[in-house]
């Protein structure tokens, strides 16, 4: 083998009838709609159509029963954005729940795969991990 082995894992939440309701996605557009104060700039700064943000936040709000976002039209200082506190709650959670299993993935693919990685290194002449 001649290339390194990683792991990526990817975190997606699903209702009962199998519709995606929030992962990766969902989640660095609340943490760029936090950063940027606008549901408009968070999906610019991802690349993504401001209709397609609006459609993945209504999902989330449809399956989880609350509002994500505190929006304010626009005026003389323009319109504006805010997690509220269900959608920071929300965010918190997957992220830990990510982080933890992740850790957990981590440590059983060196277990199960380290040997693999290791063999690569000794042929190369380098130490073991």
């Amino acid at each position: 083998m001649d290339k390194e082995l990683h792991l990526k894992l990817t975190i997606r939440l699903y209702t009962d009838d199998n519709r995606r309701c929030f992962g990766p996605g969902i989640a660095t557009l609340l943490e760029r709609v936090r950063e940027h104060r606008s549901l408009r700039a968070a999906a610019a700064s991802m690349e993504m159509a401001y209709s397609k943000a609006w459609r993945i936040i209504r999902t989330a709000e449809e399956v989880f029963g609350c509002k994500m976002l505190d929006s304010t039209t626009g005026g003389r200082h323009g319109g504006g954005a805010s997690l509220t506190p269900e959608a920071e709650q929300l965010l918190t959670a997957y992220r830990r729940y990510q982080s933890g299993v992740e850790k957990y993935a981590q440590g059983a693919f060196e277990e199960t795969f380290g040997s693999y990685r290791r063999a690569k290194q000794k042929k190369q002449g380098g130490e073991a991990v």
